[in-house]
């Protein structure tokens, strides 16, 4: 039976004893000798098992597409996929001193069809904090330039490079959860061999 056979059926009900609803109605209003409130409660116990930092990540595949190119150099850019650190650990769980870093390490690009391997130095990355908490003492790492580019960060992804950090895990734990991202970008001299290439981006949680 459907919504509407229901709604019809009522009001056929309703027209057929109006009269007798006023009466009964009446009855009933002058019978109410008072309410009555109840109160509902529960006791919700507290989880005794430990709590846990630990490390999720939306997703497991970037895609970088060609933008900024130049005459001699090519670039390809895209994102990391969002990064989440969860800390539901109590305070007396948690290591006196202790903090939490989150590090990334690529490997080289090697080519689908045999062409050259583009090592993991032309990979760099720009993290960005898109949850820092409100206590402020989660911070992103620094821009990792490539190998393509100058100065002391032009090394590309090659060794353990800085996501984010946060240098007091029990001063940060009760905000419970925080995420993290990065902008990637490959650069290549222009002659780079045509064709898909793949590398695997290894991030870690460490405390």
């Amino acid at each position: 039976m459907g919504k509407a056979s229901l709604i019809v059926r009522i009001s056929a009900v309703a027209a057929g004893t109006s009269i007798l609803a006023g009466v009964a109605g009446a009855a009933m209003a002058e019978e109410n000798h008072g309410d009555q409130d109840v109160d509902v409660n529960v006791a919700i116990a507290q989880i005794d098992e430990p709590g846990i930092l630990a490390m999720s990540v939306a997703g497991t595949t970037a895609t970088l597409t060609e933008a900024g190119s130049s005459p001699t150099v090519r670039q390809f850019t895209g994102s990391l996929p969002t990064v989440t650190v969860t800390d539901t650990r109590l305070p007396d769980q948690i290591p006196a001193g202790a903090g939490w870093y989150v590090i990334g390490t690529s490997t080289d690009f090697t080519g689908t069809t045999g062409q050259p391997a583009i090592g993991a130095g032309h990979l760099g990355w720009s993290p960005s904090l898109i949850d820092g908490g409100e206590s402020g003492q989660v911070a992103e790492g620094d821009v990792v330039e490539t190998v393509m580019d100058s100065g002391p960060d032009a090394v590309g992804l090659v060794d353990q490079e800085l996501l984010a950090l946060a240098l007091d895990s029990a001063a940060i734990a009760p905000e419970g959860q925080w995420t993290a991202t990065a902008g990637l970008f490959l650069r290549t001299p222009a002659t780079v061999a045509p064709g898909d290439y793949t590398a695997n981006l290894t991030l870690s949680l460490f405390e």
